[in-house]
C-alpha cells in the first residue's frame, strides 16, 4: 500500500455516564441544561465518529530536496521562464474595452482551474501549498524554493527535463490514478472490485467509474464514481458566475454564445451540454478572444490497466464499456493573432485532400473528409494565461492543442475540431542556444537547413494529423499504449504530406527540407523517457524508426546526419504501421509495436549526453503578468 500521508486515527468515544447522586438534584436549571447539551454533543459526535469510521488528520508534511538541490533547480540556468502577455503589451491594448473587461472575468476562471487542476492530481496538494506559504512566511528559505518549483510543476510531483520525477515532500509518491481514485487503491484490487461489481450486475456504475469525467471514492467493498460537476461544484459554479459576466462584456455574439453553453454545461453533471459547448467552441473562427476549458487525458494511468487484465478486459467487451482515462482539466486564455491565425488558415484547403491521402482510408471513416467541410477552425493565440494541465511545467508545456479528443461526445453529434497555437510558449529567440546546440549534435553541412520558424511548420502539420485518420473511437482498446500511438501518428501524418503540400504551394522544397532537418534533430531526447510521457516515448521510437530505415544516422563524430530523400517514405511506411495498431483496437498489438520501436541504444546516448552538456535546464514555469495583473 503506497505511504501517502494519509493519516488516519481511529476514534474510540466512550458514552459518559450519568449518576444521578441525591445533591446533584439542588443543580439549578441552567446547569442542568448545559450539562445535557455537552452530553448530546459528545453522543452526536460519537455517533458520528462511528458513521465515518476513521477521520483524516492534517498531513504532516516534511521537505523532501536538500538545500544544494533546490537552489540548482531554482538558478535561472536551470529554471526557465516563459513569459506570457504583459500589462504592457500592445495586444491587450488594442482590445475594445469590453473585451478588456472580459478578460478580467476569464482570468479569474483560470486562476480556480489551477486548484481544481491540482485537486486532481494529487489529494494533498493543496495542504502542501498552503504549509510551503506559511513556511515561507516564516523565513524558511528552502520552503520558498520548494513553493517555487510546485508553482512551476503545479503539484508535489513532477517530472522534470531529464525523466526524473521531482517529489517536494517526503513520503509522498506519483499515483497511477492520481487523485481520480483513492490513493490506497492498487491496481489489483481495483481491477478485483469491477469484476465483482460486474459480476453483481452493477454495469451501469463500473460504466461511470471508467468514464473520463469521474473522481471514484471508496463505497465499503465497492466504488462508486462522482461526476466532476458534482465534485468539484463550488468551483465549477464560481468559473460559470465569471463566464456569464464575460458574456456581458465581451464583443463578439458567437463568443458570448459559447461562453454562456460552456457555463451552463459547468453547472450540470450532463455531457451533452459539454458536448453542445464543445461543438460550438470549434465553430470559432473571427473572435477577439480565445476561451477553452481544457481536457487530455495523459495524467491518468489507472483506467487504462483495466485493459491489462484478460478476464476483466473481456467481461468489459461482453457489458459494452470502454473505458476511458481520466480528463485533467486546464485554461487557456488569450488574444486571437490575426496575422498568424491567416497564416494557419493556409492549409486548411488541403486537409480534405490530406484526409483522401491517410493509409487505408477506406477502412474507416475520418472527421474531415475528402468532399465536404474540414470542421476545423484553427488561432493563433498570445495567452494571457494557461493554467492547470496546460500550465503545469512537468517535462514540458504544450506548443499547442487540437480538441476536442475522440472520445468525446461532440464528435458525435456532428461537431468538428479546433486547433490553438501558443505563441508565447514556442517563442525562444535564442540564437547563441540554438547554435551551441546545433554544434553539439548536428553535422555542420545541415545547419544551413535549421530554421526555428520550422518547427511551428512542424507543429502545425502534427496538430491537423489529430484530425486525420479513424474517429470512431476504435483505439480506446489500446489501453496504456494509446496516447503513444496517437502522438506518433500525428507526428507521422505532419512528415509524410510535406511532398503533396510542396506540390500544391504551400511550402518551398527547401521548407520542407527544414522541417525535415528540424524533426530529425528534435526528435533525440537529453534522457530517456519513462513510458508515462506518451510524446516522449513517441520520439524515441520515431528517432530509432528512422535509424533502422536508414534515414536518419549518428556519425563517427557523435552528430545527427539526415538523408533527406528517405524522410517521407520512412513517415510514410510508419504511419500505415500506426493507422493498423489503430483499426485493431489491440493492446497487445500497440504493446508489441511500441516495444519493438522504443529502445535506448548507444546512439541515442550519445546525443542525449551533448544535449545535456549544453542546456541545463532542469524545469520550467509559466509567467503570466497580465493576468495578475487583472486578477489582482
Amino acid at each position: 500500500m503506497p505511504n501517502v500521508n494519509n493519516n488516519v486515527n481511529v476514534n474510540k468515544v466512550t458514552a459518559p455516564k450519568v449518576q444521578a447522586k441525591a445533591e446533584e438534584k439542588t443543580e439549578s436549571k441552567a446547569e442542568f441544561k448545559d450539562n445535557s447539551t455537552a452530553m448530546m454533543d459528545k453522543l452526536e459526535a460519537s455517533a458520528a465518529i462511528n458513521k465515518a469510521g476513521i477521520v483524516k488528520s492534517t498531513p504532516k508534511f516534511e521537505l523532501n530536496l536538500s538545500t544544494e538541490e533546490l537552489e540548482k533547480r531554482t538558478n535561472k540556468d536551470f529554471l526557465a521562464p516563459k513569459v506570457l502577455l504583459k500589462p504592457d503589451s500592445k495586444e491587450y491594448a488594442g482590445l475594445a474595452e469590453g473585451d478588456k473587461q472580459a478578460l478580467k472575468h476569464l482570468a479569474k476562471t483560470a486562476k480556480i482551474m489551477d486548484t481544481i487542476y491540482m485537486k486532481m492530481d494529487n489529494e494533498n496538494n493543496l495542504a502542501f501549498k498552503d504549509y510551503l506559504e506559511k513556511e515561507t512566511a516564516k523565513g524558511n528559505k528552502n520552503a520558498e524554493m520548494s513553493l517555487k518549483i510546485f508553482n512551476a510543476q503545479k503539484g508535489i510531483s513532477g517530472i522534470d527535463m531529464e525523466s526524473n520525477m521531482v517529489t517536494l515532500a517526503k513520503g509522498q509518491k506519483d499515483l497511477p490514478g492520481k487523485a481520480f481514485y483513492p490513493a490506497d487503491l492498487e491496481k489489483e484490487e481495483f481491477h478485483n472490485i469491477l469484476i465483482n461489481m460486474l459480476e453483481n450486475g452493477e454495469k451501469e456504475e463500473v460504466g461511470k467509474i471508467l468514464n473520463q469525467r469521474s473522481i471514484v471514492e471508496r463505497d465499503g467493498d465497492k466504488l462508486k464514481a462522482i461526476d466532476y460537476c458534482d465534485k468539484f461544484k463550488e468551483e465549477f459554479t464560481q468559473i460559470a458566475d465569471e463566464l456569464d459576466k464575460a458574456a456581458e462584456t465581451s464583443t463578439n455574439k458567437d463568443f458570448n454564445e459559447y461562453l454562456k453553453l460552456q457555463s451552463k454545461a459547468l453547472r450540470s453533471a450532463d455531457p451533452m451540454l459539454d458536448a453542445v459547448a464543445d461543438k460550438k467552441w470549434a465553430e470559432l473562427q473571427d473572435t477577439p478572444l480565445e476561451y477553452t476549458i481544457t481536457r487530455e487525458q495523459y495524467a491518468d494511468r489507472m483506467t487504462g490497466s483495466v485493459m491489462e487484465n484478460p478476464k476483466l478486459s473481456k467481461m468489459l467487451d461482453e457489458a459494452g464499456i470502454v473505458p476511458q482515462s481520466k480528463d485533467s482539466l486546464g485554461c487557456r486564455v488569450g488574444i486571437v493573432n490575426k496575422k498568424g491565425t491567416d497564416d494557419l488558415l493556409a492549409i486548411k484547403k488541403y486537409l480534405p485532400m490530406l484526409a483522401e491521402k491517410m493509409p487505408l482510408a477506406d477502412k474507416y471513416t475520418q472527421t474531415i473528409t475528402g468532399d465536404g467541410d474540414a470542421k476545423q477552425t484553427m488561432v493563433d493565440v498570445d495567452l494571457v494565461a494557461l493554467t492547470g494541465d496546460g500550465g503545469a511545467y512537468r517535462g514540458g508545456v504544450t506548443l499547442a492543442e487540437n480538441l476536442p479528443n475522440g472520445d468525446k461526445m461532440s464528435l458525435q453529434i456532428g461537431g468538428g475540431r479546433r486547433n490553438v497555437y501558443h505563441r508565447q510558449i514556442r517563442s525562444t529567440s535564442q540564437p547563441e542556444k540554438i547554435q551551441k546546440k546545433l554544434d553539439a549534435v548536428l553535422d555542420p553541412k545541415f545547419h544551413k537547413l535549421y530554421n526555428e520558424e520550422a518547427d511551428h511548420w512542424f507543429t502545425i502539420g502534427h496538430e491537423n494529423a489529430h484530425s486525420l485518420g479513424p474517429k470512431d473511437n476504435c483505439d480506446a482498446g489500446l489501453g496504456k499504449y494509446r496516447n503513444i500511438i496517437e502522438e506518433n501518428k500525428a507526428d507521422m501524418g505532419s512528415i509524410s504530406f510535406l511532398d503533396d503540400l510542396v506540390k500544391e504551394g504551400m511550402y518551398t522544397k527547401e521548407q520542407k527540407d527544414q522541417i525535415l532537418v528540424n524533426f530529425a534533430t528534435n526528435t533525440f531526447l537529453k534522457s530517456k523517457p519513462t513510458m508515462d510521457q506518451a510524446h516522449r516515448v513517441r520520439s524515441v521510437m520515431q528517432a530509432n524508426y528512422f535509424m533502422k530505415e536508414g534515414a536518419i544516422d549518428v556519425n563517427k563524430d557523435g552528430k545527427i546526419e539526415v538523408n533527406l530523400e528517405k524522410m517521407v517514405p520512412t513517415a510514410k511506411k510508419m504511419l500505415t504501421e500506426i493507422i493498423e495498431v489503430q483499426l485493431s483496437g489491440d493492446m497487445k498489438k500497440a504493446e508489441a509495436f511500441v516495444n519493438k520501436n522504443f529502445e535506448w541504444g548507444e546512439k541515442n546516448e550519445t546525443i542525449a549526453s551533448k544535449l545535456r552538456e549544453v542546456n541545463k535546464t532542469l524545469n520550467g514555469v509559466v509567467e503570466s503578468p497580465l493576468a495578475d495583473e487583472l486578477t489582482k
